[in-house]
């Protein structure tokens, strides 16, 4: 296949920038976030088709303030300015900006004067989203102003013929109604691409990748059973088939039917060469009278990795290791690359003197193209649309021991909690919902004639956009009396159900 030439989201320090990213891709087109000073060659090194300069915080006339290479303006790239970046774009071409004192923030009216190539969708009116102080007070040589509301004269401008286009709102938000148009007019028009950022081509191009980074050595796969190791592992099987052994261990803190759902997945129905280690008694060892959350993460992790060498040992001739690590991972450390294992990203870290190339097939894709991958693959949705779920499992859903009694008692109030929200259609809505067993507690009860003394279970729902806030869900009424109705009667030792109403922060999602 052709390469892939990306729209780079050149970010000015806004906290829109990933966002910007995650639109354009909306659009089926394939973009990249990189630092606002990038050198000018590494930015015509990677080629792109398109460039978009983010909002940002600063005002372009400060000292010190985000700047971008001017040579950007005249790479024959297009080029969008959103806020800042517009700003950026007029001052940086002979244009002027001023702090006008005629600010505006939340939802305004634009007034499409011209609509040119990047407006040419929205109506004479239309709401839009705003949040800035400066303005564009002149408008560089061979810009045409294309609307204007009513406080600033140049809502958006633009010189097609060179490529350069920008707009003083905000496309990218939703309080923008007509935002994906304006992105798309700049995507297609603007830049002349296709809308070929698609599951099937991802798959295709990921498939090419992976064997011309493996060849024909062995690989190996740390198969947790969420759906990032799972769509790694199944994208790395189409590219190299038997070359890959997937290695699951078992710890037995799972969820109820998701070792069998594995198993079933990828041992039968993919045929995918799969390790099954069933080490649930192993763990259950190692945390025999831990009640303290770390040490209880620590001993998970090192016990995974003891599990983890000794199939290794038997896999000598593995020179590679798949690893589900996402875009935002690769954001966050702000590289692409990586020599050594550094931590397994589902459970407490594989050693450092493993000598395994890593092997990555996600790194370019947000959560919500993985999943959409992973459904193209063929993998069920049980696993696609899974919630998210902690590497220690239900070992951290527990305060108190991990016993054997308490996995059942929190394992059951799962199973009922995950039941009652499917039941009500709500998983979509919902980022996480589960179960706390309070296992170093007891509570009085009454269950037909007689006194009880049990375990409180904590029911916990929250929605979120990215797990970094969270607000408890406002789960109906109905659906939590049917929830606690259940695990009082169907989970033997738990006799008082209680629901969760902190958001984060302060709070947590997870409890330890």
């Amino acid at each position: 296949m052709d390469e892939q030439r990306p729209v780079l989201v050149v970010d000015l320090g806004a906290q829109y920038a990933q966002l910007i990213a995650r639109r354009i891709r909306e659009c089926h087109v394939y973009s990249e976030i990189v630092p606002h000073d990038l050198p000018l060659d590494e930015i015509r090194a990677k080629r792109p088709a398109g460039i978009v300069l983010s909002g940002g915080p600063a005002s372009v006339y400060e000292v010190g303030a985000p700047a971008v290479d001017p040579g950007v303006f005249s790479l024959g790239v297009p080029v969008l300015g959103i806020c800042y970046g517009h700003q950026l774009m007029a001052q940086a071409l002979g244009g002027e900006v001023e702090a006008t004192g005629q600010r505006e923030y939340g939802g305004t009216k634009l007034f499409v004067d011209a609509p040119g190539v990047l407006l040419r969708d929205l109506a004479p009116e239309e709401p839009v989203w705003m949040s800035h102080g400066d303005a564009v007070t002149k408008v560089p040589e061979g810009f045409r102003v294309s609307a204007h509301t009513e406080q600033i004269p140049v809502a958006a401008m633009e010189d097609p013929e060179r490529g350069l286009f920008a707009v003083q709102f905000h496309p990218e938000v939703a309080h923008t109604p007509k935002g994906p148009q304006v992105m798309k007019r700049f995507l297609y028009d603007g830049c002349g691409l296709l809308p070929d950022w698609t599951p099937a081509n991802v798959i295709e191009r990921s498939v090419e990748a992976i064997r011309a980074q493996v060849g024909d050595a062995e690989v190996l796969c740390a198969l947790s059973g969420g759906v990032d190791s799972a769509v790694a592992a199944l994208l790395v099987h189409k590219a190299v088939g038997a070359q890959l052994t997937c290695v699951f261990v078992d710890t037995g803190l799972l969820r109820e039917g998701e070792p069998e759902q594995v198993e079933e997945a990828f041992g039968r129905h993919f045929r995918v060469p799969l390790v099954h280690v069933k080490a649930a008694d192993r763990f259950l060892a190692r945390l025999a009278g831990v009640t303290d959350p770390e040490t209880k993460r620590k001993a998970i992790g090192e016990e995974f990795i003891r599990v983890f060498e000794e199939v290794a040992r038997e896999h000598a001739g593995a020179r590679f290791l798949v690893q589900g690590t996402l875009y935002p991972d690769v954001i966050e450390s702000g590289s692409r690359t990586a020599a050594k294992i550094k931590s397994h990203h589902n459970v407490g870290g594989l050693p450092e003197d493993m000598d395994f190339a890593l092997v990555e097939p996600l790194r370019d894709l947000f959560k919500d193209e993985v999943r959409r991958v992973g459904g193209e693959l063929g993998l069920p949705e049980e696993i696609t649309q899974r919630q998210p779920f902690p590497g220690p499992g239900l070992a951290v859903r527990i305060v108190g021991e991990v016993s054997a009694e308490n996995l059942g008692k929190v394992r059951g109030a799962d199973r009922i909690v995950r039941e009652e929200i499917r039941r009500a259609g709500l998983e979509r809505e919902t980022w996480q919902a589960f179960c706390v067993l309070l296992a170093d507690v007891q509570s009085v009860g009454v269950m037909g004639d007689g006194r009880t003394y049990e375990n409180p279970v904590v029911i916990r729902a929250v929605t979120s956009e990215d797990a970094m806030t969270a607000d408890w869900a406002r789960l109906p009424a109905d659906v939590l009396d049917r929830m606690a109705s259940r695990i009082i009667r169907e989970v033997p030792g738990v006799n008082r159900v209680a629901y969760d109403v902190t958001s984060k922060p302060p709070g947590t999602i997870e409890w330890e």
